[in-house]
């Protein structure tokens, strides 16, 4: 037997959600090699497949390199050790070595048992506290909180292909796709979300100024006043977009139902701001009857929690928008909790500032005409995303028509 060796056990979906060809690819690519020692499939739909591995390194450095990837993908070690941490010596400081932790779903072994980490998000530290275990940003670090430090004693589970329900997932069977027919996505994605609702699921949308400028917000209030959305997370820019659509009848000066400039349409998005600011607020305006329709609309109407994050390149920003952007990334943060559907639509940046924000078991629909957008989310770590490269002011109205049939 070679010197370098260590032995290590995969459970779950292994076939049919790649798992294992990713554990043999990590091995191979980085120059090792593996025996496998025991592989059991499992039979029934529900049934776990098991695999045991002997991994073979060059020399030890080589081997613990090996090991810290498949850790990542949900192998655990058979000489299984309990989880290490060093206190922080500062507030805002972790210790060298901190455990960076992904978007699945991980479990910490410590005091003799499994220990799952809540909230898991991906590229924060792990807090353990009163035997638990808390996945925490660098910011709300406490000088003395014990930090989870290197590898051991840390178990990943990737979730697994979906088998019933989330039929687009099954349907695309890709990342992304521009060339499958638009008529029977849009007819699979409004499937899910009708099924997501029926079972009592949180639908997020996420969305960008472009559901104005592509004539889109119809529909999205539509789905809104239905009650298909239950949260909105945008920026400054969906909202007075969709505020000037509702009162003047253009988004950036553009008459969105012809495409026609309108005169001096330049300063409406302006006249838009100053509406809100007249009023001071979204409700405000709803509440004076200054605003009678529209995405922002339905929210106020139907009572719609929605966070709006500001950046640098925000005209006012309206009243209603949060300035202080770890302020807007904890609202977030809270309202994203117990997600089950999140729909990104036509924004690239809170879009992925959405995406590092959940658990990978959290289905994610990104529509956008801009294949670039669903590629920079899955390389940034949210690899359960789903693409549809579509223009979002055919594609949405799409969703709604078939969402309507299924309510009929």
């Amino acid at each position: 037997m070679a010197k370098f060796t260590h032995a290590i056990e995969i459970k779950g979906h292994l076939i049919d959600s790649a798992i294992l060809t990713k554990i043999f690819d990590i091995i191979m690519d980085m120059g090792g090699d593996f025996q496998v020692q025991d592989f059991t499939v499992g039979r029934r739909k529900k049934d776990l497949s098991y695999a045991k591995l002997l991994v073979v390194g060059k020399n030890q450095k080589h081997l613990d390199g090996m090991l810290e990837l498949l850790y990542l993908e949900g192998a655990t070690s058979k000489l299984q050790k309990k989880v290490r941490f060093k206190k922080a010596l500062k507030n805002m400081v972790m210790p060298e070595d901190f455990y960076s932790t992904t978007n699945n779903r991980t479990e910490v072994f410590h005091k003799g048992r499994w220990i799952s980490v809540e909230n898991i998000m991906m590229d924060k530290c792990i807090v353990v506290k009163s035997n638990k275990a808390k996945c925490v940003p660098i910011r709300e670090i406490k000088r003395g909180d014990l930090i989870v430090v290197g590898e051991e004693g840390i178990k990943i589970t990737p979730p697994e292909r979906p088998r019933e329900g989330m039929n687009v997932f099954q349907f695309m069977g890709s990342s992304t796709s521009s060339e499958r027919p638009t008529q029977h996505i849009a007819k699979r994605v409004a499937e899910d979300i009708y099924k997501t609702k029926n079972n009592g699921g949180k639908i997020v949308l996420v969305g960008g100024p472009a559901i104005v400028h592509t004539g889109a917000s119809t529909s999205i209030a539509t789905l809104i006043r239905l009650g298909f959305i239950d949260v909105l997370l945008a920026g400054n820019a969906l909202a007075v977009h969709d505020i000037e659509y509702a009162t003047l009848g253009t988004s950036l000066g553009m008459n969105v139902n012809d495409g026609t400039l309108a005169v001096r349409g330049h300063r409406n998005h302006m006249q838009a701001l100053n509406y809100v600011f007249n009023a001071g607020s979204i409700s405000q305006m709803v509440k004076k009857k200054m605003l009678k329709k529209g995405i922002m609309y339905e929210c106020i109407k139907k009572k719609i929690p929605f966070v709006l994050a500001g950046s640098l390149r925000d005209d006012g920003p309206i009243p209603d928008v949060i300035e202080d952007v770890i302020l807007a990334q904890k609202k977030y943060k809270e309202v994203l909790k117990d997600a089950k559907l999140v729909i990104m639509v036509a924004t690239m940046l809170h879009s992925i500032a959405t995406g590092n924000m959940l658990p990978a078991d959290v289905k994610i629909i990104v529509v956008d005409i801009n294949q670039a957008t669903v590629t920079k989310l899955m390389d940034r770590g949210t690899w359960q995303a789903l693409g549809i490269v579509s223009d979002v002011g055919a594609f949405i109205p799409l969703v709604l028509q078939e969402i309507k049939k299924l309510t009929k």
